[in-house]
């Protein structure tokens, strides 16, 4: 018997564009491209105020929200942001949006959302005027007094395929109020300083967080720290695959490791309520595993358990651990999320021990790790060639040496990249670290609407992933939205509050290309403390100060990047950064030739 697909209630979005058929007939070719790009800027807004795209329906685009206030926010936002945009534009070929929002229930499938809430909202934004918001009256209600918001009653409206009357409510910013606009948020991460010990005490999520600490190896082998460390990041990969979590990054909660930490400090320091930590002892083929979860805020336990099995039941441990915890925190995992999780993984233990190296070595984005790991992978693909992990760290390798050109053969090591995740993708397509490769390849490729849907869907997939963030991020700096950049990487940041220096130093490049120069100083400087070897913080200061016309800076910058690269090469950076704008690419080489970058 076929089950009946799962319904939830939402807040559904429908947003279209006003006038397209004028606009196509203007010039179909410019027209399309920019329906396209306002589309992808608000595929963009959504995601940063937790909402998800679902998809675009010919001129009009279909979203889900948890949250109404979440909704109105983000669609505020968009149409105030679009408006300058098209401001710029010196033709009369400007998209521009109605959007309604309703609530309501509807069911989803394959990331296709239907049902009576979709028509609602889009009946409404029918309503709408010309970059206008109107919604539905239960979403006005829904909405928290305290947001900036004045909602207009346009009373009650016979809507067509409705029997009874909707209320619906123009929506629009109070006088003398603002939603922070993009572009002037957070122009050094507000939520980060290289000690955590000074940073500000972090505001809770709306929904229940938990950092998981490095499980403490009680082995007496001390070569079994790895084995600790693997259970201890699966159990974060898990867990970031659930949607009503949140969930800290491994590269934030592992700095942690080794240290004795009061859990109260952790959840200060991390912004959560909830922390689990627990204890590992391999010996022989038997296994211990102790865990329990903490809150933060009281210190009380509020689950525990020990765990005495042998050494291959370690993949169901994790799997019931995981299950444990969110039975703990009462959270209901969705259809898709329970087939989702444990997909990737490998029951072959020599296999598994392999591959709990990589992430460290890959992280350090560094050529001689990066080589160290992918030997690894291909290790373990010998034992178990259907290790979906396995595969995507290989590719993963690949592509590192072709943004970081270290390759001598760069097409060839992206299109082994490509390949590798595409097997990853072939064996378990529910991966969101399987899409976030494909992003970051496809961004290499050039192929860059490609590369934008396959960092909604990463996202869609991986909620609490901030790598996966960080990537979709990525996708936004190279095709020069740096302010839909800055948004995405602050919220990545978040969720690893003690993150590694390619995220501030990216935010740094986003500020360059808003012409922003002393705070792209202010933050490649902040960059450098946390990793002095980072390559990219010293293009980002060479380029910089030879705009400002501040040479000797500016080649004190360039002998820093070639002291850890002596190869690199103007004609490294045009082909292996894939900046989608001619004008920006020529702009960054001429810095670098300014700050005395060869050719």
């Amino acid at each position: 018997m076929t089950q009946a697909p799962a319904r939830k209630l939402a807040v559904l979005l429908h947003a279209d564009i006003v006038g397209s058929t004028s606009l196509v007939q203007k010039n179909e070719t410019i027209a399309h491209e920019r329906i396209q790009n306002a589309f992808h800027r608000l595929s963009s807004t959504i995601s940063s105020y937790e909402g998800i795209a679902r998809e675009i329906r010919g001129d009009a685009l279909v979203a889900e929200f948890a949250r109404a206030s979440d909704a109105v926010t983000a669609s505020l936002a968009f149409q105030a942001t679009n408006t300058t945009h098209n401001e710029q534009l010196t033709d009369d070929i400007r998209p521009v949006l109605r959007i309604g929002i309703a609530m309501g229930e509807v069911v989803v499938a394959d990331s296709t959302v239907t049902g009576e809430g979709i028509v609602l909202a889009q009946r409404l934004e029918q309503l709408a005027g010309p970059g206008g918001v109107v919604v539905q009256g239960s979403v006005s209600e829904t909405v928290p007094t305290r947001m900036p918001f004045e909602f207009e009653n346009l009373g009650e409206q016979s809507l067509k395929g409705f029997d009874l009357p909707v209320r619906a409510f123009a929506v629009q910013l109070k006088s003398g109020e603002q939603i922070p606009d993009l572009e002037s948020s957070v122009l050094i991460p507000e939520f980060g300083t290289v000690n955590a010990e000074e940073r500000p005490p972090l505001e809770l999520p709306d929904k229940p967080s938990i950092a998981v600490l490095p499980f403490t190896n009680m082995s007496a082998d001390p070569e079994q720290e790895y084995f600790a460390d693997g259970v201890s990041e699966d159990i974060i990969t898990e867990l970031s695959k659930i949607s009503k979590l949140f969930v800290v990054a491994r590269n934030s909660t592992f700095t942690y490791k080794g240290r004795a930490v009061d859990v109260k400090q952790v959840g200060r320091e991390q912004g959560v309520r909830y922390v689990l930590e627990g204890s590992v002892r391999r010996s022989g083929d038997r296994l211990r595993i102790t865990a329990q979860l903490i809150d933060a805020a009281t210190g009380n336990h509020l689950w525990a358990q020990r765990y005495d099995r042998v050494i291959h039941d370690v993949f169901e441990l994790q799997d019931e651990i995981t299950r444990e915890v969110t039975s703990a925190l009462q959270v209901e995992l969705t259809e898709g999320e329970q087939a989702g999780l444990w997909a990737s993984g490998t029951q072959n233990l020599e296999a598994w021990e392999i591959v709990i190296q990589i992430p460290e070595l890959l992280n350090s984005h560094r050529r001689g790790n990066v080589l160290k790991a992918r030997d690894l992978a291909e290790r373990a693909l010998q034992l178990d060639e259907h290790y979906a992990t396995a595969w995507n760290m290989l590719g993963q390798s690949h592509w590192e040496e072709t943004f970081n050109a270290w390759s001598e053969d760069p097409k060839t090591s992206l299109n082994l990249a490509l390949d590798a995740s595409k097997r990853s993708q072939s064996i378990d397509s529910s991966n969101p670290d399987t899409l976030a490769l494909l992003t970051w390849i496809h961004l290499s490729l050039r192929k860059y609407d490609e590369a934008f849907d396959l960092g909604q869907q990463a996202m869609l997939l991986g909620p609490n992933n901030a790598q996966v963030v960080a990537i979709a991020a990525d996708v936004e700096l190279f095709c020069n939205r740096p302010q839909e950049m800055v948004v995405l990487l602050n919220r990545a940041m978040r969720l690893c509050p003690i993150y590694p220096a390619w995220y501030p130093s990216n935010i740094g490049w986003a500020h360059l290309l808003m012409d922003r120069r002393e705070d792209a100083i202010a933050i490649a400087q902040s960059s450098i403390k946390i990793d002095s070897d980072y390559p990219f913080n010293y293009m980002l200061l060479a380029i910089t100060f030879a705009e400002m016309e501040r040479e000797q800076e500016a080649r004190t910058a360039m002998e820093n990047l070639l002291r850890i690269d002596p190869k690199y090469s103007l004609r490294s950076f045009a082909e292996s950064q894939p900046f989608r704008d001619a004008d920006v690419l020529d702009r960054h080489i001429v810095g670098l030739r300014l700050a005395g970058l060869r050719e």
